[in-house]
């Protein structure tokens, strides 16, 4: 076991657990939050995605031991700072989800897109989440809502925050 100071959501946790355990299960089980899923457990469908440092990241296979201490980690939970940010509106007013199972990694794939990119064109949208599986076959709903997510951010002149 180890100690490690990690920085989740804007919010200092420290952890005493296995240097090879995953991020996924440091969130979950440690930190308490459960909205970042376990899929595949090989980094292949994307429902463990969170952000390092901005990053799209299969939390499942990133150890805790690979993280430093002024690394940023954000879940789904913290992507809105305690609102819902112009995606998780669009996903809503899209009505994106069907199981809902995918979701968080979705639109934290999404996050990150639209951060790098405010215009993504459909070729774009399907590039960045093309690691991102759902079952249900929701993806047309997922490019609609991308969509009108980077129309609202056009709209609104806080970006990607609160709009």
């Amino acid at each position: 076991m180890a100690v490690y100071n990690l920085t989740v959501n804007s919010k200092k946790v420290k952890v005493d657990v296995e240097p090879d355990m995953p991020l996924l299960w440091v969130v979950r089980d440690f930190v308490g939050l459960k909205g970042t899923k376990f899929g595949c457990g090989m980094a292949l469908c994307g429902a463990c995605t969170v952000h390092v440092n901005g990053q799209p990241t299969r939390s499942c296979q990133t150890p805790v031991s690979s993280l430093s201490k002024s690394d940023k980690i954000t879940t789904i939970e913290g992507v809105g700072d305690g609102q819902l940010n112009a995606i998780q509106k669009a996903w809503i007013e899209e009505q994106v989800p069907q199981c809902g199972y995918c979701q968080s990694g979705q639109i934290m794939s999404a996050v990150a897109l639209l951060k790098t990119d405010p215009n993504p064109d459909d070729a774009a949208i399907d590039a960045a989440m093309s690691g991102n599986l759902c079952r249900c076959g929701t993806y047309d709903r997922i490019r609609k809502a991308i969509h009108r997510a980077a129309d609202s951010m056009k709209v609104s002149s806080g970006g990607i925050g609160k709009k």
